[in-house]
């Protein structure tokens, strides 16, 4: 069950329960699901009960209570906890399965909009690189989400890095709005300079030195994005889709393929190995790509990737037999999992625009 979907199963219970007679209140167009947060516990959480409690002249509480059971029947919910002042915490079942097969589907196209929204937008920034890469990256991500998006600079890119760093804009304008503009722009993306060209790092770690981090602190543009260890993000992100190949390699050589299951937990198919945080990091990077159009802040990619990186590297370990092990059911589905950390590895180093190598 998705999102979007789930949020129709909480329409249908408030539904039923005004048409039950039990709340008498106007059903709303839309009810919010989104991963819980501190003090939660489920898959998402919903706060439809505190919406409702005004208007139905009730304590939050007593809400959540009511609407509790028209949840918990309902098709692919296996349990629905209150928690806080009146959340309602939902749990579903089947979720990896269902997500990891949804994921192969969509490929690097998870987590975009099915279809345009119909927002216009206008990114407008500074001939400075920082802004300039932030801009481009941007720009992608706002598309993923349906807008229609054109940037702008103020004037002509610097080719000193703009080649190196693959840097482009739709149109170049100078500071009065000229070329052809219907009238004078104003600058609405200035994240704190860079301070120095980093197209010395290369395309890959430059773009991520100027990504990384949030858009209102400096970046560091050190060689420490080169090096190739545990403390560095960039490498742990593109380590961990490297991973995800040799695994599909190696697998293929024992002579097994992925097949999504709901055996991707542990060892022998319990609890314990790790993909839990695999699965909450692949579930909510939808969420990561509409807060950073929202916020306009590719930082919240990139470190949502490192999220999933982290989840993956800890999950490796259980994916191929071990030993004298006979490639089971659980094998082929936590290669699923698996291939579908890597597919969500490799669209969001596709929107930053840097590579995602089979080999490191």
């Amino acid at each position: 069950m998705t999102p979007v979907e789930l949020s129709s199963t909480v329409l249908r219970a408030v539904r039923r329960a005004v048409d039950d007679g039990e709340l008498a209140v106007s059903v709303p167009e839309r009810a919010q699901v989104v991963p819980p947060g501190p003090g939660g516990r489920g898959d998402y959480a919903s706060n439809i009960a505190l919406r409702l409690a005004r208007p139905a002249g009730r304590p939050p509480q007593e809400v959540a209570e009511i609407l509790r059971p028209h949840l918990s029947g309902v098709a692919g919910v296996a349990r629905v906890d209150i928690t806080g002042p009146g959340f309602l915490n939902i749990t579903l079942s089947g979720r990896g399965p269902a997500l990891v097969a949804e994921i192969l589907r969509r490929r690097e196209r998870y987590g975009y909009a099915e279809e345009p929204t119909g927002q216009v937008v206008q990114l407008h920034y500074p001939r400075e690189v920082r802004a300039a890469v932030t801009g481009q990256v941007l720009a992608r991500i706002l598309r993923s989400q349906g807008a229609l998006v054109r940037t702008s600079c103020e004037a002509a890119l610097d080719l000193a890095w703009a080649g190196p760093l693959g840097v482009t804009v739709d149109v170049t304008l100078d500071a009065h709005g000229a070329s052809g503009a219907p009238a004078p722009l104003e600058v609405d993306l200035r994240p704190v300079p860079a301070g120095q060209d980093p197209s010395h790092l290369g395309r890959d770690a430059g773009r991520w030195a100027l990504l990384h981090p949030a858009p209102h602190d400096r970046p560091r543009i050190t060689e420490e994005h080169l090096v190739q260890t545990e403390g560095n993000p960039l490498f742990r992100v593109r380590y961990a889709y490297a991973r995800c190949q040799a695994l599909g390699r190696n697998a293929a050589a024992l002579g097994f393929a992925a097949a999504p299951g709901n055996r991707a937990s542990g060892p022998s198919g319990g609890p314990g190995s790790g993909s839990s945080p695999l699965l909450d990091a692949l579930d909510t990077y939808p969420h990561a790509l509409a807060a950073a159009a929202r916020h306009r802040a590719p930082d919240r990619v990139a470190r949502h990737l490192v999220t999933v990186a982290d989840a993956l590297l800890a999950f490796q370990h259980t994916v191929l037999p071990l030993g004298d092990e006979k490639p089971s059911a659980a094998h082929r589905s936590r290669l699923s999992l698996a291939e579908a950390a890597g597919t969500v590895l490799a669209g969001g180093l596709s929107l930053l625009g840097i590579d995602a190598p089979t080999h490191l």
